[in-house]
């Protein structure tokens, strides 16, 4: 396999990532400015850059992994002049649609190529090579960039042109959201009615309120022995990173005009329980913050 791709962002989600590709036959020049992230790439047979500039000098993609779209925009301008003609650059990031169109303008400015293609599935999804990918950008380059991502994930959707695998990602966690706020309410409710946490499980799982924040990532220990709850809650997604993409939806929600109470209120819960110092939580743990904020059966009348 020819192709060769420098891996910027070798954290939680960027470094498996890059150690799949390694596994998948690709050879990888990988850059962090964290040095333990270094070192994992170098175990995981990445080959370790002294810069971003000199991972991208001789790339056919570059694929980055950062924390906002701030941090893409400033890389961006300080590796594209470095780069060959035609590269083709790959924004796994989960950043502003409005940011993630002006990454794509300034390299194609440059002379490359660009897609977004943020991704879900978490740090589980990423060291598994699972993860769900939502792709924005043209036919031409969906199809160039597709086999690379299909080493990393197990569904890649081209959701359309330059910005809309944001959008994509942007709508898919609000859905998250909402729906790991209203399990984790019934659960709490259940548990004031008497009903235990397995019953209700039992039931829900195979009943109409059937859902991804149910079955996988279930908020409470027990039913789901895998999810984040059965581990004290170490993510998983974080809840600093729901806060994030509920922040970008809220401002997406704000800025187009939709008249959507409960993701706006779900962006308020999640930002309040990051203040309140959960953010290297599970986002799962919503649930401890609902039980707390309860009042007692005493205080009911």
């Amino acid at each position: 396999m020819s192709t060769t791709v420098a891996f910027l962002g070798l954290g939680h989600m960027g470094g498996p990532m890059a150690a799949n590709l390694v596994s998948g036959g690709y050879a990888v020049t990988g850059f962090d400015l964290a040095a333990p992230a270094l070192e994992q790439a170098r175990r995981d047979g990445v080959a370790v850059a002294d810069t971003a500039v000199d991972a991208v000098a001789s790339a056919d993609v570059v694929v980055t992994m950062l924390p906002s779209g701030a941090h893409v925009l400033g890389l961006y301008d300080e590796i594209l002049p470095a780069a060959r003609p035609g590269t083709l650059f790959v924004d796994c990031s989960t950043i502003d649609v409005a940011d993630a169109r002006a990454a794509h303008d300034k390299a194609v400015a440059a002379g490359h190529r660009n897609v977004d293609a943020p991704v879900s599935g978490g740090v589980v999804g990423a060291t598994a090579g699972t993860l769900a990918f939502m792709v924005g950008g043209s036919d031409e380059d969906f199809a160039a960039v597709s086999p690379l991502l299909d080493v990393m994930g197990r569904k890649v959707v081209h959701c359309g042109g330059p910005g809309v695998g944001q959008a994509a990602k942007i709508c898919n966690n609000m859905i998250l959201g909402v729906s790991m706020i209203a399990v984790s309410e019934a659960f709490v409710l259940g548990e004031k009615l008497g009903l235990s946490n397995q019953a209700l499980f039992d039931v829900a799982s195979n009943a109409s309120g059937q859902c991804w924040a149910l079955t996988t990532n279930c908020p409470v220990p027990g039913p789901v022995p895998t999810s984040p709850a059965n581990n004290d809650y170490q993510p998983g997604f974080a809840v600093a990173l729901m806060d994030k993409d509920l922040g970008l939806a809220a401002n997406a929600l704000e800025s187009h005009g939709v008249a959507a109470e409960l993701g706006r209120r779900a962006a308020d819960i999640y930002r309040r329980l990051h203040s309140d110092g959960a953010g290297g939580q599970d986002f799962s743990a919503v649930v401890n913050a609902i039980r707390s904020h309860s009042t007692t059966d005493k205080d009911v009348k």
